[in-house]
């Protein structure tokens, strides 16, 4: 069995951005099946890795971004989900958790062949990094519970995409780690 990490997109985020009225419905769905994804994880003792936007805050780091987004109107997202001490973490400037990011490096250095994506929005980040993990020839899974959409139908053709096209295994994140 290939050794397993949790991925961890985009989720420590402050919510003032473009499209995140249309976000918040699906992320306030999406919450609580993270957490309890996290609580699992941590429990089997699967590596937990945090892949975030730094949000063009160059001299910022993680914790400066999860004390903006706990500081702010809808720190109630973050909360649940903010990361542990054993947590790692990734700052990303673009949509795939591998563009430009030392991910692929830090994967290799820990054995990791599968990757349980999670996180916000299914027809972006969580897509493209789907397929740049599929071209590194990484197992992804993809809980549908566990992400979160700003327009449905591009979320349902994105999980399509990932399952036809990748390869990807998606599945409902009771199926993780029961």
């Amino acid at each position: 069995m290939s050794k397993t990490a949790l991925i961890v997109i985009d989720m420590i985020n402050t919510y003032d951005h473009k499209d995140a009225e249309l976000l918040i419905p699906s992320v306030e769905s999406v919450v609580p099946v993270v957490t309890e994804l996290l609580r699992r994880a941590r429990r089997h003792d699967i590596p937990v890795i945090y892949v975030n936007d730094n949000f063009g805050e160059w001299r910022s780091h993680h914790g400066e971004l999860l004390d903006r987004a706990l500081a702010g109107p809808h720190a109630g997202f973050v909360e649940p989900l903010k990361p542990d001490a054993d947590s790692l973490f990734v700052l990303k400037a673009r949509h795939s958790v591998f563009f430009e990011t030392p991910l692929a490096y830090l994967l290799h250095q820990q054995g990791i062949q599968q990757l349980v994506l999670c996180g916000q929005v299914t027809e972006q980040c969580v897509l493209y990094s789907a397929l740049d993990a599929h071209i590194r020839h990484l197992e992804v899974v993809v809980p549908k519970d566990a992400v979160a959409h700003i327009h449905d139908d591009l979320a349902e053709a994105a999980l399509r995409m990932m399952e036809r096209n990748m390869g990807a295994r998606v599945c409902s994140s009771r199926d993780l780690w029961a």
